[in-house]
């Protein structure tokens, strides 16, 4: 029976297209390990629909 691992998959979705109200959705998927990181994180990602680098946040 295989372990259960401390990576989890997360998304991250764009807070400054969401408080914008245009249409669609920026969201990414990525890694994080449960152990290190046990808050939410922040990164840094490009919004195609905005059409530059804005701040992504972690979601449920």
């Amino acid at each position: 029976m295989a372990k259960k691992g401390n990576r989890i998959q997360v998304i991250l979705e764009c807070i400054e297209h969401r408080s914008s109200g245009q249409a669609g959705i920026s969201r990414y998927i990525t890694t994080k390990n449960r152990k290190n990181t046990t808050e939410r994180i922040e990164l840094r990602k490009y919004n195609p629909i905005l059409k530059k680098v804005t701040v992504h946040k972690e979601i449920k």
